[in-house]
């Protein structure tokens, strides 16, 4: 006859022994299975001397064991010590293949064909025994491995981890600790930001750059593996290092197989998708709960806590309210309505459409991260050209947004449901608009590390956010009266792509019948003149191209390719040909921007023969822009050398605006032909030295300019970042002498520019060595007349532009002409 429990436990990691830990102090019949030789397979495979956190700080820990921050080491031996003191029933060496049966008589079977029955299953396997392995060329090479257990065993290697969250930023820091070691240590995140790690590592992460320890490779993902070598796919292209070892931190399923198989059913149909639980944990299966990292919850103290309170429920203790109870009270308390904090998270679930696939569990995990407040009708939320990146969710009510600066009367509503705010995410812009409430409304905010977070993790989150995106910036771009239903064919059919520097999205020639949006990064069109490819324009972020072969139904005429890793939204032709026919002023706008389009390529074709030379100078000179950064530009400086008398006004002008402290380095830079693209900011429209900035110093301005504030720290990752040189770290310079203090006591250097080396000579004297600051461009924000390196040029040699503006045929036919 099978051993029979009151509850079986499936895991021993941290949430796995908490519940059998509280089972045994309760004199609970049970047992805890555990399919490895030890306790905590997933601490255990912990790399050897890990500093293993205890976070959140604020969060109490319910627990019969204890757990507080430390070593690896001394938290096994801590748990294994009381989980025998404890008398816990352990079982190991006992894999679970199979749960059936019903609330009261489950049939738990093991790997070695023993049957256990228990009243109660508790399912606390977490999903590191599923990880996601790299997909590209050479993934089953042997110098890929998906764990680190010893970073010590390792010297003179050049290692790669691919991965950029909390177990990825700790294999690096590991690798790269002892010098003696001499490891070159290399991190991929394929995005920005470091959204899936905690602060303190990505702090950790952030110095270990700083000193040269680790090289931190933004924005790159693995595009082939070979023997010794690493092919990385970057914003500018494909790169290729050295490496003899791969380490690939990119993350774990839950085993959907088995779980599926036991009757439980998960929240969507994603990878990333986690089972449906009950604010007490129970499944879809009745009789069986999911904690820890399998129910979505992967920090130690709320997994512990998770064991604890499910022991709890299945004893009967209805009454317990999750630890994390308080924190989230507080919070509510200034909502309208009275209501618990389970009736608001279920508001907030249920009415944001983003939110609607998390659980129970995720909702509050999120909600320590976020702000929620309430606000009257008609009182504003945040003025047009506020900073900042939050992005607010609408749980109750509507807002209304003010389009036009000049007549705050029109508007445009956003309904329940949806989301406001997430271009200063995205972007890092300032709020573009004033946003108001039509109505008592109650918001969610998301802090950008929060919002971030949660597109990583929960899929069905980034896919809403994507949609609605992508619908703002149809319904923007296209105008013409256009409603959410109009363009709702196209957003359900939209495909995100993401193409690297200089792929080709479409060919001449081609018959495909496809439209594009691009929503990040930048295009170039090239047309094919006797067997060389001409440049005809720049596309910026925010342009559709591909309407041409749609329309008439002919083949391609030009080729689009990125000039910067990009990010295109592909939109089926019949849907956009669809949508033509319901509205006809929009397709007299896409007309005329064909026949506009149809122009510039019928110029070409005419005069091919005239002007072959002059169209080939032109195309060089574009391409040496595009390789130089216009291609990401907002806004860039060129100097017209045939103007340029070298007289160095511009960057004297500089300087007088800007505390003697020049942005602008005339002479460095590269030139071609008779454009020179000197040393100065370009203010990209995803800006790298953004990407990476400890205190949020690097903002963008009301009219696009990038700029660093009084917060900055001195830190140099936006140096590090800048992939232009425009960015310099500059002892904070004292301030000059009045020519009253020069004359009578030889006090500074004279009149005139205090030199640089005079500035940097007495900051050192001063002991302010340390204290510097980042040093760039800010296109003079808030001086009258604009940027004063243009004002002092005395020839009009110095101008900038925007690419859109520099970088058209319109430019070269008027030469021509």
């Amino acid at each position: 006859m099978p051993d029979q429990y009151r509850v079986a436990i499936v895991g021993s990691g941290p949430a796995g022994l908490s519940a059998a830990a509280r089972a045994a102090a309760l004199g609970m019949s049970h047992i805890l299975l555990e399919k490895t030789d030890h306790l905590s397979d997933t601490i255990y495979k912990y790399q050897k001397g890990k500093h293993v956190m205890a976070t959140p700080s604020n969060l109490v820990l319910r627990s019969d064991i204890d757990f507080d921050a430390g070593k690896r080491e001394f938290i096994l031996d801590t748990w294994d010590t009381q989980i025998a003191d404890n008398k816990v029933n352990v079982r190991l060496n006992s894999e679970v293949t199979a749960i059936s049966g019903e609330t009261g008589s489950f049939q738990i079977e093991l790997k070695d064909g023993e049957t256990i029955q228990a009243e109660a299953v508790v399912m606390a396997i977490g999903t590191q025994g599923n990880p996601n392995k790299l997909r590209c060329p050479g993934a089953d090479l042997p110098l890929i491995q998906y764990q680190l257990d010893d970073p010590g065993e390792y010297f003179d290697e050049h290692i790669t981890v691919v991965g950029s969250g909390d177990a990825g930023i700790e294999n690096a820091l590991g690798l790269a600790a002892d010098p003696a070691q001499r490891n070159v240590v290399t991190i991929l995140n394929r995005r920005a930001d470091f959204a899936r790690a905690k602060a303190a590592n990505v702090a950790l992460l952030e110095e270990a750059e700083k000193d040269g320890r680790i090289s931190v490779r933004r924005e790159t993902s693995p595009a082939e593996v070979r023997e010794n070598e690493l092919v990385l796919e970057t914003r500018d292209g494909q790169e290729t290092i050295k490496c003899d070892r791969i380490i690939a931190r990119t993350g774990s399923q839950p085993p959907r197989g088995f779980v599926e198989g036991c009757g439980i059913e998960f929240t969507g149909e994603d990878r990333g998708a986690f089972p449906k639980l009950s604010p007490s944990f129970e499944t879809t299966q009745s009789g069986i709960h999911v904690i820890g990292a399998l129910a979505g919850y992967p920090l130690i103290k709320h997994c512990m806590n998770q064991g604890y309170d499910v022991i709890e429920f299945l004893n009967g203790n209805q009454e317990l309210k999750p630890a994390d109870e308080p924190i989230l009270a507080d919070k509510f308390a200034a909502l309208p309505g009275n209501r618990s904090v389970d009736e608001w998270l279920e508001i907030f679930r249920n009415n944001i459409t983003i939110l609607r696939e998390l659980s129970p569990l995720q909702m509050r995990e999120l909600m320590l991260d976020s702000d929620v407040a309430a606000f009257s009708a008609g009182e504003i939320i945040f003025v047009r050209n506020d900073p900042g990146s939050s992005m607010f969710a609408i749980a109750e009510g509507s807002v209304l947004v003010e389009v036009n600066p000049d007549d705050p009367s029109v508007t445009v509503p956003i309904e329940q449901g949806s989301i406001f705010g997430e271009v200063g995410l995205i972007s890092g812009r300032r709020r573009g608009s004033t946003i108001r409430a039509a109505e008592p409304v109650v918001t969610l905010e998301l802090t950008r590390n929060a919002a971030l977070k949660l597109l990583a993790t929960v899929p069905s989150a980034n896919r809403a956010v994507n949609q609605i995106t992508i619908e703002r910036q149809l319904l923007q771009m296209f105008g013409a009266g256009l409603t959410s239903q109009d363009v709702a064919e196209l957003v359900q059919s939209a495909e995100t792509v993401e193409v690297r520097a200089g792929q080709n999205v479409i060919e001449e020639g081609g018959d495909d019948k496809d439209i594009y949006v691009i929503q990040q990064g930048s295009m170039i069109v090239e047309k094919s003149l006797g067997g060389k490819p001409i440049f005809l324009s720049y596309l910026p972020a925010g342009s559709y191209f591909g309407e041409m072969a749609v329309i008439d139904h002919s083949k391609r005429t030009a080729t689009v390719k990125a000039a910067i890793k990009s990010e295109v939204v592909k939109f089926p032709g019949e849907a956009f040909t669809r949508l033509l026919d319901r509205n006809p002023k929009l397709r007299e706008r896409a007309k005329a921007d064909m026949a506009s389009r149809r122009k510039v390529n019928s110029f070409v074709e005419e005069r091919k023969e005239s002007f072959s030379s002059a169209v080939d100078m032109y195309s060089e000179t574009a391409k040496f822009l595009i390789d130089n950064g216009i291609g990401e530009a907002t806004d860039v400086l060129l100097i017209d050398e045939t103007l340029c008398v070298g007289c160095d006004n511009c960057e004297k002008a500089c300087a007088d605006s800007h505390e003697g402290l020049s942005r602008l380095d005339r002479e460095a830079g590269r030139t071609y032909a008779h454009i020179h693209v000197p040393t100065s900011c370009r203010h990209c429209e995803h800006p790298h030295c953004m990407a990476d900035c400890p205190p949020n110093a690097i903002k963008r301005g009301p009219d696009g300019e990038v700029f660093i504030d009084d917060t900055c720290i001195g830190c140099g990752n936006c140096q590090r970042n800048c992939p232009y040189g425009v960015i310099r770290m500059d002892p904070k310079p004292p301030k000059k002498p009045s020519l009253f203090s020069w004359l009578l006591f030889g006090a500074g250097p004279g009149p005139g520019e205090a030199s640089y080396s005079w500035r940097k000579t007495t900051a050192e004297k001063r002991g302010l060595e340390q204290a510097k600051l980042a040093i760039k461009c800010d296109m003079c924000a808030g001086i009258e007349g604009g940027p004063a390196c243009v004002r002092a040029c005395p020839t009009g040699a110095a101008i900038r532009v925007a690419p859109e503006k520099f970088l058209t045929f319109t430019k070269l036919a008027e030469d021509v002409d």
